[in-house]
């Protein structure tokens, strides 16, 4: 049910009533002085349909949509490829080693000199 901003003449206080929308236009007895206070317009009717889960949950949702996720916020510090972090091991390519310790990737690259 929405809830609704009513404004009493008799005592000069605001107050907010949670009524359905059939009864919005129906003047409220006032919980100050009981008189009858005429329902006013000042801000947009606030629903309360959702559960509060659900609702609590759209506005985080609501507030975390301009902003990216980070890497480190799940408890990983580098991407998904990285052997350190426990994602999957990068593809390790074959590497020959010669007698004096050199290296040599024979699959990629094999114009460039390794050191």
């Amino acid at each position: 049910m929405p809830a609704y901003d009513y404004a009493c003449a008799a005592c000069g206080g605001d107050f907010t009533a949670i009524r359905p929308m059939a009864e919005s236009a129906a003047p409220q007895p006032c919980p100050g002085c009981g008189a009858s206070a005429p329902r006013v317009i000042r801000t947009a009717p606030a629903f309360s349909g959702l559960p509060a889960a659900t609702r609590n949950a759209h506005t985080l949702n609501e507030r975390s949509a301009d902003r990216p996720a980070l890497l480190s916020e799940g408890g990983r510090k580098h991407g998904p490829g990285c052997g350190c972090c426990g994602g999957s091991a990068k593809n390790a390519r074959p590497v020959l080693r010669g007698l004096d310790g050199s290296k040599a990737f024979p699959t990629a690259r094999p114009w460039m000199i390794s050191h």
